[in-house]
């Protein structure tokens, strides 16, 4: 017997009707260097119709890729919502990459049209080799307002204006009807090995893990909230929240590229803002800053709660926002899983002693989301707390395969996923425990990925550019601790050069990657230890250097 309930697409359509519908008042506030922008959820709907109908008009057709290179903004948002609203898939570039990897990424993605900051246009340019972009269309970030606008030409050269692109759309777009199974969007993840990996959203998943961020026993967040989201709209589609405001009619506020702490608590106090996310860092300068007496505690004085991950949480953060009346929310989730995996709310049957190493942990998972420990001899864990083993998720905004525009499927990277009675499971690589309650507790990791400041760094790509280097026999990176980035990479090297320097190879590899994945030192040893069928002994080194101080720290 079949249930006799209508069938409607789930797609980020239902967003945009909603906004407009019964939160046209709602506000959508960005941080300008002059000031505060803001524009209500009507006029937003209004410029996202104006949005899709010029693409359209430009040749964008359903499927097309339409990228964007920038920060958070009413603009962003705008793409965020036109483009998979009418069909195409939004691809997020990350801004902090190097060029190289972010023309690997566009070419992989077969980007056609690329949105980009007027504040970041230098950074575009450095990018060559772009196979498939036929349009630039610059987003003036750096005028203030009410004053006339630079040209896009003088940002990037044969660019057009974002503002003079808009008005060549009408309003009178009429919306397709979508398959909530099509692709919405795309965002690219570091791995360990080769290139990264492409994670395509549906529409589908997308608007189911908005309704997840809504839980009460998630991040609750609601129409009565003002969500100030510092997670970058390229990382991760920012965590999904900023669909999720729109769903739920949030007041949203965006900071664009001022994310320093003074910024931070300006934005915070003249918006009223009473929830917020971003990873550890983010929140350990604005704490420093009031302990300091750079900022007043008063300017939080709105905030009730703050979502952080990306890195786990260290303690000393989370007890100096409980004293400041700020309730920190410990989550957890990857590119692939949309990214919202987990999160630290603590149950009722956990007795009060208990509750701050619960909060601690990277939580229960998500309603809908199963997770499972699956020990080295392929054998499913108990959940004891104490029996190791990989992190394995599954779900429906969970990653079912990576993008592999070669393959006659588009879909690759199954040595990532894992089948198991009709359950399609993805591997996390993350070492946990899961405890008789539930929560999840992450203790290791069974790659050797650095992460710093919420972000992946391949030690494999940084061996594999220090081995190409002349005056270097060998080498192996390892993560090492660092108080304000969580981790950070330490190249340990075999030199065949006596007078090869540290600052040498450093500025070596800065040639062929971002500056934040550059490590901040480089050792001189006489031989990289091997285990017993020869493979890099990573975890005698992390012992030897497990006390080691980075410069300047």
């Amino acid at each position: 017997m079949q249930g006799l309930m209508q069938d409607v697409p789930l797609t980020l359509q239902m967003l945009l009707e909603r906004a407009d519908a019964l939160y046209p008042s709602k506000t959508i506030a960005t941080k300008r260097e002059d000031g505060v922008h803001r524009q209500t959820y009507a006029q937003t709907v209004d410029r996202v119709a104006r949005l899709a109908a010029a693409l359209q008009a430009a040749g964008v057709k359903p499927g097309d890729r339409v990228a964007t290179f920038g920060w958070n903004s009413s603009r962003h948002l705008e793409l965020y919502l036109a483009v998979p609203c009418m069909g195409a898939v939004l691809h997020t570039l990350n801004i902090r990459l190097h060029p190289t990897q972010i023309a690997y990424i566009a070419n992989h993605a077969e980007d056609q049209t690329v949105f980009v900051d007027a504040s970041v246009a230098a950074l575009w340019q450095q990018v060559r080799g772009l196979n498939t972009v036929r349009r630039v269309v610059v987003m003036d970030d750096l005028t203030p307002e009410g004053r006339p606008g630079m040209s896009a030409e003088s940002a990037i050269p044969g660019a057009d204006d974002y503002e003079a692109f808009l008005e060549t759309g009408g309003t009178a777009f009429r919306w397709p009807k979508l398959d909530e199974n099509q692709a919405a969007a795309m965002c690219y993840t570091s791995g360990t090995t080769g290139h990264p990996k492409g994670v395509v959203y549906a529409h589908r998943s997308s608007l189911l893990h908005s309704m997840g961020v809504l839980f009460a026993d998630t991040l609750a967040l609601s129409e009565r909230d003002t969500a100030l989201v510092i997670v970058p709209q390229f990382h991760a589609n920012a965590w999904g929240m900023p669909y999720a405001a729109v769903l739920t009619g949030a007041d949203l506020v965006l900071p664009s590229r001022f994310t320093d702490p003074a910024s931070i608590a300006s934005v915070v106090a003249s918006e009223q803002v009473t929830m917020s996310a971003a990873v550890p860092t983010i929140w350990f300068g604005v704490l420093q800053a009031i302990r300091g007496g750079e900022i007043d505690p008063a300017a939080l004085a709105s905030l009730e709660r703050i979502v952080v991950g990306g890195s786990a949480v260290p303690e000393a953060l989370m007890r100096g926002y409980d004293e400041l009346g700020i309730r920190i929310l410990h989550a957890w989730g990857m590119t692939e899983t949309s990214p919202l995996g987990t999160v630290a709310r603590v149950k009722t049957t956990v007795p009060e002693e208990q509750a701050l190493r619960i909060r601690l942990t990277q939580g229960l998972p998500t309603p809908t989301l199963r997770v499972r420990i699956v020990t080295e001899d392929g054998s499913v864990a108990p959940w004891d707390g104490k029996t190791m083993g990989e992190l394995q998720i599954s779900g429906p905004w969970i990653a079912d395969a990576y993008y592999e525009p070669e393959a006659p499927d588009q879909r690759g990277g199954h040595d990532r996923f894992a089948d198991d009675d009709g359950t399609r499971w993805l591997k996390t690589g993350d070492v946990a425990v899961i405890d008789h309650e539930g929560y999840v507790q992450l203790v290791d990791r069974t790659k050797d990925l650095v992460k710093s400041g919420g972000e992946w760094i391949s030690t494999l790509e940084l061996e594999n550019l220090l081995a190409a280097h002349a005056g270097v026999v060998e080498a192996a990176v390892i993560a090492v601790p660092h108080p304000k980035w969580d981790e950070r990479p330490l190249a340990c090297v075999v030199s065949r050069d006596p007078d090869l320097t540290s600052g040498q190879l450093c500025a070596y590899l800065a040639e062929h990657l971002a500056k934040w994945q550059v490590p901040d030192d480089v050792v001189f040893i006489d031989e990289v230890p091997k285990t017993s069928v020869g493979k890099f002994d990573k975890k005698a080194l992390r012992e030897r250097y497990r006390e080691y101080r980075l410069p300047d720290t």
